[in-house]
């Protein structure tokens, strides 16, 4: 296979051409794939209904390209490696003949209990090698699959469930987090009182957890296994046809299901993994987000797949059980390229760098950053002690709606720049907007980051519901997908991407709406309103700052701040419980009722000096009360 850059200069032709000749530049991308019928057309786009459709009239099945059309030449070679949270335990290995055999007869086991294509199958479970041929499994049968993160509630469960409509779940009885056994089929139980379109739910024993199966409706995998073929047939699916639903969180409201579709998907995340991590045969590549991310969709299963790369599963955490975990994996797999978040660097960062030096890195040659915008002082670290200031860092700007990696260096070829995510990746026009929707030409400047032109994996819709695509991302700016991000460019036109601009915030990598944090906390019976902030966050780079209203035959405080921590953990999860909750008073607002989100994050920045003009506001007493009320 080619398709890789091998120049910076190539890179900057690549660029030329797939600006001038975007149809033919991804049509020559997407020729070494296996179609069952080429396609008709090459793009037809409108951001205004929106409507995008790349290699219209193309038929194939994403699976045959992950897994068959590599059987004659690397039936052999490993295609995931699975890294256990067991530190002690050993990894287990599928080369690419057993991970088919392994998808198929999953696949088959879906198809035996009824699921057929178009139906949305929700994914509940640990990070075990199931996860990833139950994922697989459903492309294979033209089923949707919907992943939710591990992490996540019964009542995010039963959002996304409710949302899709999910007629089949698949999950497992139990799983490990470092030193801790925690439930799985238990929660799915739970968020399944809330929900009428569920038929079965198939589950994976793994930790021997005792859990109740609902007669008719449960049934274990190890059983179904027992009379699935390993031969299945993979369904010819259009280029346009669904291929998952994400949810993530928006300003407003609840979370939204981003759809992605399979013929652009699996040409521009097989394309970005090759070219930004300059993928080479025999390289082992380590990721360590979760699948229940779209990282893990596009730079743990699907990209490396598509390119035959071998591809390592981790199921537990950076600092269990000590803090070397991630440093003992590189070396007892020779890891070659390693993708992380920022916050597990920010993590490390604080511990004995023993935990580093006691570890053999050598086989290392790229390193990745994700899901947030990388601090100078933790890009240092990273490249200082575990790149031996010789290593590129690839610091990656893309989101869930993307698909795949928009903005990034590609290693051993791009400048860096600490903080800098550089240059656009051939086919993404990225453009710096002023308030008023006008492009910002030169150089040096900020701006709003929005992109001109549409590339092959970029969203189609929010499911069940375009109209909301189009409000969120395509009604603020005319013309232009709205990223949500604000900009910098520099003087040699270096991108660095500042974070969010609207209400959402990015904790740890994941982001979760203001809206949907106080919707949780407004289920307390005390709480009469609740506003959300974001601050900066030594470890996570954002923390989450609750300001609460209770009412006036409120419990003593210590208990209502427990019970409004319960109730985020009971309504999202424990990834969206708030760092600080302050009880007030009063919020500080306009003369129209909207609350001064501004005011409350310098507040919650402990940046009380320059709060601007606040006499305007309807109470501008209440800012004080709660700069005095900050602990």
């Amino acid at each position: 296979m080619t398709n890789r850059i091998q120049s910076f200069e190539e890179y900057q032709k690549e660029y030329e051409k797939s600006i001038n000749e975007p149809e033919a530049f991804w049509a020559s991308k997407a020729k070494q794939f296996t179609w069952r019928k080429e396609w008709d057309k090459v793009l037809e786009w409108n951001f205004d209904e929106p409507k995008v459709e790349w290699f219209k009239g193309g038929k194939l099945n994403i699976t045959e390209n992950c897994l068959d059309r590599h059987l004659a030449e690397r039936g052999d070679k490993p295609a995931i490696i699975w890294e256990p949270n067991d530190a002690e335990a050993d990894a287990r290995t599928y080369s690419y003949k057993e991970l088919h055999s392994e998808v198929c007869t999953m696949a088959n086991v879906l198809r035996n209990q009824g699921v057929k294509k178009g139906d949305r199958v929700c994914i509940y479970m640990p990070m075990i090698p199931e996860l990833a041929f139950a994922v697989l499994a459903c492309a294979r049968i033209g089923a949707i699959h919907s992943v939710v993160f591990g992490g996540f509630s019964a009542n995010a469960i039963a959002d996304r469930i409710n949302d899709a409509a999910c007629s089949f779940v698949i999950t497992s009885d139990g799983m490990y987090r470092g030193d801790k056994h925690l439930a799985v089929k238990e929660t799915v139980d739970e968020a399944l009182k809330k929900c009428n379109t569920v038929d079965k739910v198939l589950v994976v024993k793994y930790t021997d957890r005792k859990v109740d199966m609902v007669a008719a409706r449960d049934f274990w995998y190890h059983d179904a296994v027992a009379s699935a073929s390993q031969d299945c047939q993979p369904e010819v699916m259009d280029a346009e046809d669904i291929l998952f639903i994400l949810y993530t969180s928006g300003s407003t409201g609840k979370p939204k299901g981003v759809v992605h579709t399979t013929g652009g998907y699996m040409v521009y995340s097989e394309y970005t993994f090759r070219n930004v991590f300059q993928y080479e045969e025999e390289d082992i590549y380590w990721c360590t987000a979760d699948i229940g991310w779209i990282t893990g969709h596009s730079y743990i299963i699907y990209g490396p797949l598509l390119a035959g790369a071998t591809t390592i599963m981790f199921e537990g955490v950076p600092t269990w059980p000590d803090p070397g975990r991630f440093w003992q994996i590189v070396e007892r797999h020779k890891v070659n390229i390693f993708y992380t978040a920022p916050t597990a660097i920010r993590a490390l960062m604080t511990r004995k760098l023993d935990f580093v030096t006691k570890h053999d890195l050598s086989s290392l040659k790229v390193l990745g950053s994700v899901g947030e915008p990388i601090n100078e002082e933790a890009w240092n670290w990273y490249r200082n002690n575990i790149g031996k200031n010789e290593l590129p860092i690839v610091d990656t700007w893309w989101q869930t709606e993307t698909g795949g990696i928009m903005i990034s260096p590609l290693a051993n070829h791009s400048p860096m720049k600490p903080g800098f995510a550089t240059y656009p990746l051939p086919g993404v026009q990225p453009v710096l907007l002023d308030g008023d929707g006008n492009e910002i030409e030169e150089n040096g400047v900020e701006g709003y980051l929005a992109v001109k032109f549409p590339w092959p994996g970029m969203l189609r819709t929010t499911y069940g519901d375009h109209e909301r695509c189009r409000r969120t991302y395509f009604e603020t700016y005319k013309g232009y997908y709205f990223t949500g991000d604000g900009a910098r460019r520099d003087p040699q036109g270096l991108y660095r991407v500042i974070g969010r601009v609207d209400d959402v915030i990015n904790v740890s990598g994941h982001r979760f709406g203001t809206a949907e944090i106080e919707n949780a906390i407004d289920e307390h019976p005390h709480v009469v309103e609740a506003a959300v902030v974001g601050f900066p966050h030594d470890i996570k780079g954002q923390g989450i700052y609750a300001y609460v209203i209770c009412s006036e035959d409120c419990m003593d405080e210590a208990q209502l701040i427990k019970e409004i921590d319960q109730e985020v953990v009971k309504h999202i999860g424990k990834v969206a419980r708030p760092d600080k909750i302050q009880i007030v008073d009063d919020l500080p607002k306009t003369r129209s009722g909207k609350i001064m989100r501004r005011i409350l994050r310098k507040v919650a920045e402990g940046d009380t000096s320059n709060l601007g003009d606040i006499t305007t506001l309807l109470n501008p007493e209440a800012v004080q009360e709660i700069i005095d009320g900050r602990k």
